[in-house]
């Protein structure tokens, strides 16, 4: 016989996105010890693949299969509409309050969250060297929306299929529907553990890896109809025929016990995680199970969650989710980052918008029963909720890229208004022309990379992250104007010295760093000594001097024992805010930076000037970049955008300085000097 699923409405699950949303909103308001909060994301998922998976069952269990059609149309009404309101506004904040190449950023996200796909576009940004870099998007948070509805639009046919297939071979629909779920969630929370080993923010980030959490609520609703949810009628505490009280059963204090368990274990899941948790992974179980618990037991924890405030909080969840996040990042935009209290302020005050959407376009729409009487007529609401913010995104961009060539200009006092190059609509993509030699992520050995005369018996090397890819340029002229060959080994990210550090693309120890970087010391130690070796390293990888000048002691001491005259380029002065976006708003002088904050100390370079390194020579751009004794330094100078993002100079500035670093070589008698 079929079970009968019929789950009725649950007050206690629309207080559980009551308590979700809250924990999610005090961890983006950087609440002290809410630094788990993220969590209040798990339990959404759980218990949207509790409810959904229900919905589909009942029809299933009642008639042995559902509209598809209806299903999607239920959807659609019930989560595009205030998804788009937000969408809508989140452009003209953009348009309002951010620089035009930010707007730029900004379209895209919005195109993506109407697709569905924001989710896999916040994969690619994490795991982007340099897009990871930038400010955060007012959508990101769109990526759990986007996980969602992949999930509902792939759920629903799987289960249908299932269902129909069974019914053919004769099968219980219900049983094959609990094998498809078991296998997959297994192997959702099998490629869940693999992806948080291998690269975090995929694993954090994407569908497949978050799907055994969905597939942890399809469980629980699967096993309702089985008493799971208990105890009913007699088994709660009342009066017995005498007029006593009847004692609780065992089943009752077991399952007030498995639920406080699981609510306990939310609690504990946002109070205890924090940033350098690997998640999801087996973190990421306590707040599921906790969950499932909190759904399928009854406990005390179940009447707090229907408390009537409690539960007008969870039918405003939605709503304040979508709101909260780019009321926050816009408002910082312009008033920069604000302390925790003033984010909370932030965050609830987006309740008033939030409501205000729920009340004039959520409800309405997704109860019309005009609307809902015919499942195209949801469908179209979906589908207009989502195209006019692609459309407003266009403009958006549209007017992203007019605005950065058209405000663009040096408007210094005293100052000719000069044309910036590379224009700030083009100075995020004025990369050195190295194409390939700037390795991979997870890459531990480089190509060839040679240039200038392949065949040449003399070579100069450029080794180190990206700040030292960004001189190709200084060191390739030096090359070709002596007839030599240039080679080229840089990893981004990877500290040339010898410092295991944790990298943000990936949520863990970069082991691969470690790998290439005595893969590449071993190589130049292996090969004929160059002529040459040009070695330069971000500076800010560690704040310890003493273990940095230990890790520098490492590679320097190999590096000399190669026997070809040493060079480092200090660092170049770090900004630290997106210079091409800055400027596609305003004057120049509105995008220069506090002088101590972007001229970061360099005990190898103090160690260098004081003579306590012996064998290894000093350049320094520093006083070029950042001129005099001001208390700022510029983002741009004669008409040069110097930056083209927070930390790398632009490839423009790096062909304006080689002969001024060539002649710098000569001077040190390092290089003879061309006529």
């Amino acid at each position: 016989m079929t079970p009968r699923y019929d789950l009725g409405f649950r007050p206690d699950i629309e207080g559980l996105r009551a308590a979700a949303v809250l924990a999610v909103l005090a961890f983006h308001a950087t609440v002290p010890g809410m630094t788990g909060g993220f969590a209040g994301v798990d339990v959404f998922f759980v218990v949207s693949g509790f409810l959904i998976t229900g919905l589909l069952l009942r029809d299933i269990s009642a008639t042995g299969r559902f509209s598809l059609a209806e299903f999607y149309a239920r959807r659609a009404r019930r989560l595009l509409p205030a998804a788009g309101v937000v969408l809508l506004a989140t452009v003209a904040g953009a348009w309002l309050l951010l620089p035009p190449l930010r707007g730029g950023d900004i379209a895209g996200d919005v195109i993506a969250a109407a697709l569905s796909i924001a989710n896999w576009r916040a994969v690619a940004g994490q795991t982007d060297y340099l897009a990871a870099e930038r400010d955060p998007s007012p959508l990101l948070h769109y990526w759990s929306l986007a996980v969602e509805e992949q999930f509902y639009l792939l759920w629903a046919p799987l289960l249908l299929v299932t269902a129909l297939l069974a019914r053919r071979l004769g099968r219980g629909a219900v049983p094959a529907i609990a094998v498809t779920v078991v296998a997959l969630t297994c192997a959702s929370f099998a490629l869940s553990l693999w992806w948080t080993a291998l690269s975090e923010p995929l694993a954090y980030l994407a569908s497949p890896s978050r799907a055994w959490q969905f597939g942890a609520g399809a469980l629980a609703a699967l096993l309702m109809p089985y008493g799971s949810r208990f105890p009913r009628g007699a088994d709660r505490d009342g009066p017995d025929a005498g007029g006593g009280r009847r004692p609780r059963s065992a089943a009752g204090v077991a399952s007030a016990a498995l639920g406080l368990g699981g609510a306990a274990a939310i609690a504990w899941s946002v109070v205890a995680f924090d940033s350098t948790t690997p998640y999801p992974g087996t973190a990421a179980l306590v707040p599921t199970l906790g969950t499932v618990a909190v759904v399928l037991f009854r406990s005390p924890v179940s009447a707090a969650l229907s408390l009537g405030p409690v539960r007008a909080l969870g039918r405003l969840s939605f709503s304040w989710y979508l709101w909260h996040w780019p009321v926050l990042v816009l408002a910082e935009a312009a008033l920069g980052t604000q302390p925790w209290p003033v984010r909370l302020a932030l965050v609830l005050a987006s309740a008033v918008p939030a409501a205000l959407t729920m009340r004039l376009v959520e409800n309405p729409l997704r109860l019309s029963k005009v609307v809902a009487s015919l499942p195209r007529r949801g469908l179209a609401l979906g589908t207009t909720a989502m195209t006019v913010p692609v459309a407003a995104a266009l403009l958006l961009n549209g007017g992203a890229v007019q605005g950065a060539a058209t405000t663009a200009h040096v408007t210094a006092a005293d100052v000719p208004v000069t044309t910036l190059q590379p224009p700030p609509a083009q100075a995020r993509d004025d990369f050195p022309k190295s194409k390939g030699c700037e390795i991979g992520l997870t890459a531990t050995t480089s190509p060839a990379c040679l240039f200038g005369d392949p065949a040449a018996k003399d070579r100069i090397v450029l080794i180190g992250d990206s700040h030292a890819g960004q001189w190709f340029a200084a060191a390739e002229r030096v090359a070709v104007r002596r007839g030599w060959a240039l080679e080229v080994l840089t990893k981004p990210g990877c500290p040339l010295p010898r410092l295991t550090v944790v990298d943000p693309r990936l949520g863990r120890e970069y082991h691969e760093c470690d790998t290439w970087r005595e893969y590449a010391l071993n190589r130049l130690a292996a090969g004929p000594p160059p002529r040459l070796v040009l070695v330069a390293s971000l500076n800010a990888y560690a704040t310890d001097r003493a273990s940095l000048t230990r890790a520098w002691d490492s590679t320097l001491h190999r590096l000399t024992r190669i026997g070809a005259p040493l060079v480092y380029l200090r660092d170049t002065p770090l900004p630290g805010e997106d210079v091409p976006a800055c400027l596609s708003g305003g004057p120049v002088d509105d995008c220069s930076f506090p002088r101590d904050r972007g001229l970061r100390p360099d005990p190898l370079a103090e160690q260098i000037v004081a003579g306590e390194r012996p064998g290894v020579r000093l350049l320094d751009v520093t006083p070029l970049l950042c001129p005099g004794t001001a208390a700022s330094c510029p983002a741009a100078l004669d008409g040069i955008v110097l930056y083209r993002d927070d930390v790398h100079i632009t490839d423009t500035l790096a062909v304006r300085l080689a002969p001024r670093i060539e002649q710098d070589l000569e001077d040190l008698d390092l290089i003879p000097t061309v006529l």
